[in-house]
């Protein structure tokens, strides 16, 4: 038997995600931290003061994006993001927070990523965003697992076969 849904919900509600990442600690955090590689994993924009007390932007400054106070910033270890706002969010008076937590795992060379999401609100009006945010970090996660272990080989310019030099006396 299931209990009835509660026709008002006041609390808050997370998501906790975790991959093996089979490269070391500090590329996981430079994973995390620098703008060039965020647009790799993630496809968006990122604009990052990378310090305690800093702004951790990821999507268009104009478009849809997501502004984060960085709570703590403790290199290769720990990264807690408390989000300003999300240009798409519902009003609510929770603060949701992000924080990453690295560790070594199985010797060095192998890094655990643990994303531990929290406060979003359990209003009716959240239920599609928080999907969206959950399901969003979920395949992000994989993706980062997936460029740093497989990180993108740079083409090769295609060598062109150079013509035949025109016989002389038979120039057309």
């Amino acid at each position: 038997m299931s209990l009835p849904r509660k026709p008002t919900r006041n609390g808050t509600r997370g998501y906790a995600h975790l991959v093996e990442v089979d490269v070391p600690v500090a590329r996981v955090w430079r994973a995390l931290t620098d703008p060039g590689l965020i647009r790799i994993w993630s496809g968006k924009e990122a604009e990052i003061d990378p310090r305690k007390g800093g702004m951790y932007r990821l999507g268009e400054r104009n478009g849809e994006h997501r502004d984060a106070h960085i709570d703590i910033f403790d290199v290769n270890r720990r990264l807690r993001l408390i989000y300003l706002s999300g240009s798409d969010w519902p009003p609510g008076n929770s603060a949701v927070v992000d924080d990453f937590l690295l560790d070594v795992r199985r010797g060095e060379g192998k890094t655990s990523l643990r994303l531990l999401g929290s406060g979003v609100p359990e209003a009716v009006a959240w239920d599609r965003t928080y999907v969206k945010i959950r399901m969003g970090w979920e395949r992000l996660m994989a993706r980062i697992k997936v460029t740093l272990e497989s990180p993108p080989v740079p083409k090769q310019p295609k060598v062109v076969p150079k013509k035949d030099p025109p016989l002389e006396g038979l120039d057309y």
